[in-house]
């Protein structure tokens, strides 16, 4: 096939059929015509934005405060101009920018508008990733030991303060033509592992934070993230499309000249709709980012490759959960390590997805395969954009012998939340956050009174069946759902979290549709909710998330959680698996103790049963404290027995339970010298 173009202004050949994209100024001139939502259709729109802004939207006083922004008189003033029928109306397409702008003031990605039916699923998008690492600021020769010291010194401060900050070209999709007769250097030296300069003749870095302020990152390295990861893919359908038509990008070539590859053109194909929900896991329960759901379901069409299954050793999920994430084993100087990638907490069904996350996590192996490492677990939630909110803090409770404290959330009291609560349907159990917001009208209270979505017995049915350290890695483009498992994994002290960036993304609500709304009062003749005109939609964040245990009270939308220690992603990191990465988890993992317990029953006699009792403990020579001293046994609720360890175990103690009739349930704990609970195991 001929090529189009060549040399400095190569293009996409073959994108069409490879990736079913049209240029974007295609799409967009079938978007700028003849307006297809009428004067109408768009006060429709206005008028239900305003609606969920003043009355249901949870955080409208925190934004007003943190950003000094007043999208009430924004839309209020738009709604007045649009009235004046004598006015001609502006393009369609400046109608949707102006309202995306508004929304996107509200540095909340859980409270968007979204364009009509025709704008739907559809991304804009470029060949190719462009991510971030860095560089130690020093100039001599360095080994790659050299190089990981000085990743974990630049981790008490600022990444950007202590290393030289780069930005590479990570990935190249399928489908990027840069072959052929006439191709120029610009077009062939254009690989992964390039150093990205200029974008269109701006610095890259100003780039992306130009990019990041149009998108609704919460704080500062939220909005840098966000900056970056929709630098190359927007979903058109939630956010402004491009103001070029093209790219120019200017890069060092792996020989080290500078090269631009010039024009490269903006794209656009549809994506699948993100699966938000089921019958068994309703949208009303949910906290996701449908943004980064789009990005992340682009990049996998775009970018997806086999994982090197030589590499590591692969442990079994079921196909259903594939999807949301794989385990592997890893071996890091010499010990073996679990190591779990999670993309999603949105399961068609999170109890069963807590279910397979067990199995995996204890599998002990069969004949032709080993079981799960048990010496230490590192939970990889990077990018992860939330989901059901069940599935993430039912999670928690595998990893810790403490009982998990789920978090509060609370309504913003309104008249038309009282009625939500009073009004929907009984199984959406908002009932009990109707009295606190009828309160608020002789309090004067703000917020409703907090209560969790799910309750403290479901948090704690299944208890700790891993006993080995366990550490969390986030950054910046964690949120929703992710935000609430790292903060309960934090404020639940279950293990450190280590973040490549210095927040998560601080996304602390739980988002409704504007379907969810309509359904919430679907009995009521004057329910304020109409239908949005040509398939439009609007999302708010209805209830926000309040941290438990230390950090009571402490909100988590737009503080997010800071992580316990900082990693600086280095160019190993983007393009070999994350090796120095996992090698920084690895390392805080092998400081920690490491504990193992069982139960085991024993032969019966007639009246006589019995258990076998194990326990050990693996720690490191200068903390002898940290070692198992004793363990309690718990029969049916009630304290039954005491086992002092001997050098930090007990080897198959046998506990009998005479006189026991009918079914027993055991609680074993594990305490160390200095008495804190350090391992708990369940039976029966």
């Amino acid at each position: 096939m001929a090529e189009k173009e060549t040399g400095a202004r190569a293009r996409l050949q073959e994108i069409e059929q490879a990736t079913a994209g049209i240029p974007l100024t295609t799409f967009l001139k079938t978007k700028d015509g003849k307006s297809r939502l009428s004067r109408k259709d768009r006060l429709r729109i206005l008028e239900q934005a305003l609606l969920l802004l003043e009355m249901n939207y949870v955080h409208l006083p925190l934004k007003r405060a943190m950003h000094a922004i007043d999208p009430i008189r924004r839309l209020k003033l738009l709604k007045v101009r649009l009235e004046e029928v004598e006015r001609e109306m502006e393009s369609e397409m400046q109608f949707h920018k102006r309202l995306l702008e508004i929304f996107a003031s509200l540095r909340d990605l859980h409270t968007h508008y979204q364009l009509p039916v025709s704008f739907k699923d559809r991304m804009a998008f470029l060949p190719f990733l462009i991510e971030q690492y860095f560089v130690p600021k020093k100039t001599r020769k360095q080994t790659a030991r050299d190089l990981r010291n000085g990743m974990k010194s630049a981790s008490k401060e600022k990444c950007a303060d202590a290393l030289v900050e780069k930005f590479i070209v990570s990935r190249i999709a399928n489908g990027f033509y840069r072959s052929g007769a006439k191709a120029g250097p610009e077009v062939t030296g254009f690989e992964p592992g390039v150093e990205v300069l200029y974008w269109n003749g701006v610095p890259i870095r100003r780039a992306i934070e130009m990019n990041g302020e149009t998108q609704a990152g919460s704080n500062l390295e939220a909005r840098f993230a966000r900056g970056l990861d929709s630098l190359t893919s927007r979903p058109l359908d939630m956010s402004l499309p491009p103001d070029e038509c093209w790219v120019s990008i200017t890069y060092r070539s792996k020989t080290g000249k500078i090269l631009t590859l010039d024009k490269q053109e903006w794209m656009v194909r549809a994506v699948g709709a993100p699966r938000l929900a089921t019958k068994t896991t309703p949208k009303k329960r949910a906290a996701i980012d449908r943004k980064k759901t789009k990005i992340n379901q682009l990049k996998k069409k775009l970018y997806s490759h086999k994982r090197d299954l030589s590499a590591h050793r692969e442990v079994h999920v079921h196909k259903a959960f594939q999807d949301l994430f794989y385990a592997q084993a890893r071996i890091v100087d010499g010990r073996e390590i679990g190591y779990i990638r999670l993309f999603s907490f949105d399961p068609d069904d999170p109890d069963q997805f807590v279910a397979e996350f067990k199995r995996v996590i204890t599998f002990e192996g069969t004949k032709r395969s080993k079981g799960f490492p048990q010496e230490g677990l590192i939970i990889d939630v990077r990018g992860n954009g939330g989901g059901q909110i069940r599935a993430g803090e039912r999670l928690l409770q595998l990893f810790t012998p403490r009982r998990i404290q789920p978090e509060l959330f609370e309504f913003i009291n309104t008249p038309l939340n009282l009625e939500i609560c009073k009004r929907a349907p009984k199984n959406w159990e908002l009932s009990k956050w109707a009295k606190s917001i009828a309160e608020a009208v002789e309090t004067g209270a703000i917020y409703s009174m907090g209560f969790p979505f799910n309750s403290e017995e479901s948090c704690n049915d299944i208890g700790q069946v891993y006993h080995g350290p366990v550490i969390v890695i986030t950054d910046a483009l964690c949120y929703s759902t992710t935000d609430m498992f790292a903060a309960g994994f934090q404020d639940n002290e279950v293990g450190e979290i280590l973040g490549t960036s210095d927040n998560t993304g601080a996304g602390g609500a739980n988002n409704w549709y504007y379907d969810d709304l309509m359904k919430a009062l679907s009995k009521e003749p004057n329910s304020p909710f109409k239908p949005l005109p040509k398939g439009a939609d609007l999302g708010i964040a209805i209830r926000r998330s309040i941290r438990v245990g230390p950090r009571v009270g402490k909100l988590l939308e737009e503080l997010g959680v800071e992580p316990d220690q900082r990693h600086c992603m280095t160019k190993r990191d983007l393009l070999e698996g994350n090796v120095d990465l996992i090698r920084h988890a690895a390392e805080i993992l092998n400081e920690k103790p490491i504990y193992s317990i069982s139960v085991e029953s024993f032969g019966r006699k007639v009246d006589t049963r019995g258990v076998q009792v194990t326990a050990r403990s693996k720690i490191s020579p200068g903390n002898p404290q940290e070692s198992i001293s004793y363990v309690d046994i718990y029969l049916n609720g009630r304290f039954y027995q005491t086992i002092n360890a001997r050098n930090g175990s007990i080897e198959q103690q046998k506990v009998t339970l005479a006189g026991r009739k009918g079914k027993s349930k055991l609680l074993v704990q594990a305490f160390d010298e200095t008495n804190n609970l350090v391992a708990a195991c369940r039976y029966g």
